[in-house]
């Protein structure tokens, strides 16, 4: 999460509002705060965001390229943006673009827009990671040091199914798992069964199939990428050899996009099977749906009919040892448990009918039922946000901040963008269109008085409160360190990198000079 701040202001008596002395006298601050919230020790691992910062993806991460905090007087408006992923960046990114005198910062996680490199890069920021808000420093405290706090933490807590047997052993997040393969410390020992011949995904997003990718990829495939030493072994002893990915609705409303598709349908030994019933109808429908919907649909379509295929991959296909299946318009309704009860041995399901039409169909389960035998069960049907601390004013039953397009009900000077304000939907263009925004609107009251633009201490009191707090902080020269490293023993291995997943380690190597 980030921190930033904005320097060397002039005020315009003409119109009222603050202008840059110079543009070159810009500076963006970065500090990475991760939060947990005290009042709540039983889900403090969940957000070990510092473990992110640190270790997932490196390559990635693209922070901020100065290593220090403005050493000059600053006595324009400050601003800190709380939140590791692209809400953040992006929210940052908007108040960069114009000329108005706002600073704003991102950090990014799983994706890199073209702009997200020049917007970390760009000389007016800094970075600090290893920080946790909420147990390191409050938001009272950085309401404090800084005119505006924009929360956009994201949603990290994962949604669950609620149903009967959920919590046998062989049940896993989507998230645990995806944290395990990519190296997040604090998923490094998890131990999904995979010794069994049948996994099944509920749910149908794009990590859905991602983990379905990994399950099913040939080994040497996943050998010329940055996974884990640790999953590569395991996954090399793997025994899946099918895996299904369920959802309660039909084929178009699937929310997996086409180019996480394609990737399953020419993976090699890997036969992709949908049920033909499920595509009732879908066919007389392409004409009047979106043009990125049609295209997917119509690439499902030519799985289940086959109409275009060659010889070549005909044969293909029979050849396959490994399949995954997309099952459609079905419902979780209890996990059934071995006969020691304390293990899955299979999920049952219930059929659905679609209601409704348009934006507004639903699925209605029926009487009939259907049981797929399975060791592997990974639930992804969603993440959901938390409150960070409970002075912030925090709706439960939608899992997001309270606020009014983007200013948190209540709270002067205290913004929210991403998932924590509109909740886990949609994808990466939503997010940048909710980080700009936030970002406009930023602008806007600071520009307008609605922010008070006096002179706050900004990142050096916070600076000084952590460093008398013990706090070992992160710089991007230590990123780069790490980095580094992983770089080298990557090399060696024959690999882009090799992730580190020891936070200790990690530390270890940022005080190495």
């Amino acid at each position: 999460m980030i921190c930033l701040s904005y320097s060397d202001y002039s005020h315009s008596q003409s119109n009222g509002r603050y202008r840059p002395i110079s543009t070159d006298c810009f500076l963006l601050e970065f500090i990475s705060l991760i939060f947990y919230p005290t009042y709540d020790l039983q889900v403090m691992s969940q957000y070990t965001h510092n473990c992110r910062l640190l270790a997932r993806r490196c390559h990635q991460w693209h922070h901020v390229q100065r290593p220090y905090l403005s050493t000059c007087s600053q006595t324009g408006p400050k601003v800190c943006i709380i939140g590791s992923g692209p809400a953040g960046f992006y929210t940052a990114q908007q108040i960069l673009k114009t000329t108005t005198p706002i600073w704003t910062g991102k950090v990014w996680s799983c994706t890199r827009p073209p702009r997200s490199k020049a917007t970390a890069e760009n000389e007016r920021c800094s970075f600090v990671g290893n920080v946790s808000v909420g147990k390191d420093v409050s938001i009272h405290e950085l309401q404090q040091a800084y005119n505006v706090v924009v929360l956009s933490y994201g949603a990290e807590a994962d949604r669950e199914l609620g149903i009967p047997g959920e919590g046998l052993v062989g049940v896993e997040s989507a998230r645990s798992f995806v944290g395990w393969y990519n190296g997040l410390p604090e998923h490094r020992h998890l131990q999904p069964n995979l010794n069994t011949e049948v996994a099944v995904v509920i749910g149908q997003g794009n990590v859905a199939l991602d983990i379905a990718r990994i399950l099913l990829t040939p080994i040497r495939l996943l050998q010329e990428t940055d996974i884990t030493e640790y999953a590569l072994e395991a996954l090399t002893r793997s025994k899946i050899r099918r895996v299904h990915v369920v959802g309660r609705r039909g084929p178009l409303q699937a929310a997996f996009t086409i180019k996480e598709l394609r990737e399953m349908v020419t993976m090699p030994d890997c036969r992709t099977v949908f049920t033909a019933e499920d595509f009732s109808g879908v066919e007389e429908a392409l004409a009047g749906i979106p043009r990125p919907r049609k295209r997917l649909t119509e690439l499902m379509l030519k799985s289940v009919t086959g109409r275009g295929q060659t010889e070549q991959e005909v044969q293909r296909l029979a050849d396959a040892s490994r399949e995954f299946y997309v099952k459609f318009l079905r419902s979780p309704i209890q996990v059934l448990p071995s006969a020691d009860g304390k293990r899955l041995r299979a999920l049952e399901l219930a059929v659905n009918v679609l209601e409704g039409s348009g934006k507004s169909v639903r699925a209605r389960s029926t009487d009939d039922r259907e049981v797929i035998d399975c060791g592997l069960i990974l639930r992804s049907v969603g993440y959901r946000s938390v409150a960070i601390e409970k002075s912030i004013p925090f709706d439960h039953s939608h899992g997001t901040i309270a606020h009014e397009n983007g200013k948190v009900n209540g709270k002067q000077g205290l913004y929210c963008s991403g998932w924590v304000k509109r909740g886990p939907t949609g994808v990466i263009l939503d997010t940048m269109s909710d980080g700009f925004q936030t970002g406009k609107l930023i602008l806007r009251d600071i520009e307008s008085g609605v922010v008070s633009a006096e002179t706050r201490p900004g990142s050096e009191a916070i600076l000084r409160h952590l460093s008398n707090k013990g706090v070992q902080t992160v710089s991007f020269d230590d990123w780069k360190r790490i980095d580094a490293v992983e770089i080298e023993r990557g090399r060696e291995r024959g690999k882009p990198r090799e992730k580190l997943t020891d936070l200790k380690e990690m530390l270890r190597i940022c005080t190495e000079r």
